[in-house]
């Protein structure tokens, strides 16, 4: 009995099929064994303080990207500043990026009238968020560990006992 022409086709394929799946297998592994490191970015306060990434090594960060006008971001703020007053004396620090298109006297005016505790700074270009993975949704929050590695993204609102615990385990280590 003779091969059909078809079959070192299938052979082929299948092997081809092989190989995407280990391919894929391993990306899969690589990224979550691998956390991904906050990229080297200057950030500047409302009072004109710069200060880098490299600055916060050491220290487990909250990095939250809001808007005045994004209603979740206004709604979750004082939970924000509940969590920070409760573990910056553990060592806790947070910074609070406005987007570039929130008014930087809007941003002013909220964090004066709300007594924001925490660095608040202004990305009037847009590109903190961009080289934070071109962030456009808010609020998005991540939490980098005293490495300087992502541990977790929150897009939306966190659920902040989940959260308080991920803070404890990051503060501990």
């Amino acid at each position: 009995m003779q091969a059909s022409p078809a079959a070192p086709q299938r052979t082929w394929l299948k092997v081809l099929a092989a190989l995407v799946i280990v391919a894929l297998a391993v990306v899969g592994y690589m990224s979550v064994s691998k956390k991904d490191a906050i990229p080297d970015v200057t950030f500047t306060n409302l009072q004109g303080k710069k200060f880098t990434s490299q600055d916060l090594r050491g220290k487990v960060v909250m990095i939250n990207f809001w808007a005045t006008s994004c209603v979740t971001c206004v709604k979750e703020m004082p939970e924000m500043v509940d969590t920070y007053n409760k573990y910056k004396d553990n060592g806790l620090e947070f910074i609070a990026v406005a987007m570039a298109y929130d008014p930087p006297n809007y941003v002013l005016n909220f964090v004066e009238t709300r007594k924001l505790p925490f660095q608040v700074a202004l990305d009037t270009q847009g590109d903190l968020a961009k080289s934070f993975g071109d962030i456009k949704l808010t609020p998005t929050t991540l939490v980098v560990d005293k490495d300087g590695h992502v541990i977790k993204r929150y897009v939306g609102e966190p659920d902040f006992a989940a959260l308080h615990k991920l803070l404890e385990k990051a503060l501990a280590a």
